[in-house]
Parts: C-alpha cells; sequence; structure tokens
C-alpha cells in the first residue's frame, strides 16, 4: 500500500520521538489501550516537548468497567495525561468523535483494532461513531464487555499510527492485510484508510 510507511525493529524512544513530533500543535487525538502505548506516553511526557494543554484525548476503546477499574482504558489515560494538562474524553454511545490529528491503535494477533473484534464484522461505513459490544470470545483477561470507535470514526482523522509491539505474529498479519490476504478488522480499517489517502506510519 503506497500510503503506509512501515518501520521495523524500533525500540520505544525512536516511536516517542516520532509521536512527539506529530504532537506539535494541538488538537484531539485517539489512543489505544494495552501495555505498548503508556510506557511510550511516558517517554513523551519525561522528553517534555508536547504542550498536553491544547490536546483532547480520546481512548479508541473501553473496556465497560469503572474508571478506578485495573482494566479501564479511560482511567490510565486520565491518571498519566491529565497531572501534564490534557482533556481526557470518556467514550460513551452517544459521543460524537472530532476529526483527530491522529489516530494511534494496536492490533491483536487475530486483526482486531480497538475493541473491533472479527465476530463484530466491523463495518467501514457503519452509521454510528461508536459502539457498545460483546467480544467472542472473551479474552481471559479482560472477560468484560466493550465500548469502542468504529472505523468511520478512527478514519477521521490526519493520520494513523500503529505500534505491534515487535511481535512477529502480528506483523505477519498487517503485511497479510496490507497485501489484501485476510478481511479482518485491520484490513479494512487500511483500506478505507487508502480510499481517503490517509498516512499510515507502523512501528513494527
Amino acid at each position: 500500500m503506497q500510503n503506509v510507511t512501515m518501520f521495523e525493529a524500533a525500540d520505544q524512544a525512536r516511536v516517542a520521538d516520532w509521536l512527539a513530533d506529530r504532537l506539535a500543535g494541538s488538537g484531539a487525538v485517539t489512543l489505544p489501550g494495552g501495555s505498548t502505548p503508556f510506557p511510550i506516553l511516558a517517554e513523551v511526557i519525561r522528553q517534555g516537548g508536547v504542550q498536553w494543554n491544547g490536546w483532547e484525548v480520546w481512548p479508541n476503546d473501553d473496556r465497560i468497567v469503572p474508571e478506578d477499574h485495573e482494566a479501564s482504558n479511560t482511567g490510565k489515560l486520565r491518571s498519566l495525561l491529565e497531572p501534564v494538562g490534557a482533556r481526557i474524553v470518556a467514550l460513551n454511545e452517544d459521543a460524537a468523535p472530532p476529526h483527530f490529528a491522529l489516530t494511534w491503535l494496536g492490533m491483536g494477533p487475530d486483526g482486531h483494532i480497538a475493541s473491533l473484534f472479527p465476530n463484530t464484522d466491523p463495518a467501514i461505513d457503519a452509521p454510528d461513531a461508536v459502539a457498545r459490544l460483546t467480544p467472542d470470545p472473551l479474552p481471559a483477561h479482560a472477560p468484560f464487555d466493550r465500548i469502542t470507535l468504529t472505523i468511520p470514526a478512527l478514519v477521521r482523522t490526519d493520520a494513523i499510527l500503529f505500534t505491534l509491539g515487535g511481535a512477529a505474529d502480528k506483523r505477519a498479519v498487517f503485511a497479510a492485510a496490507m497485501r489484501g490476504e485476510h478481511d479482518f478488522p485491520v484490513a479494512r480499517l487500511l483500506r478505507a484508510a487508502r480510499d481517503r489517502d490517509i498516512p499510515v506510519t507502523v512501528f513494527a
């Protein structure tokens, strides 16, 4: 895909440098949960170059749990980024996400993005920006219903960033998505991004 730039074997510091450059202005971003983003965000904060008070931060998705629950993406984003000035917006089914300056996504080995799992059959032209759903099967480490941005909301953006965490299985699934060899949620999002000429940067 001509709109995809891939960086292999990038460490967290390199991703943090890229992210700090991308966040040199103000606006809204949507960020992932999971184990990968928070050390990177902590490094961006440590560097001190981003004026977080100019940014509104939306989670890509969340588990349906209280914000003080250890599984809450919103709670983790709030505890890390609110002290440096960012405004955190919790997802709800009536939310109206803005046009994002950046959509940062992770991806599961099954090709899911945000909480758009293969069983949820996410549509490129879904009518709603936010959806509540139940993954099937429920992940053992997080057996909760989810709320998530849909593909149309995720691609309402100036740029997309993927961080795959160095996992070979994820790298293979992503490469197959770029080649059009499957129809997992990540492949659908990449097609939507290509159709809109949105640049996609991938740190594999």
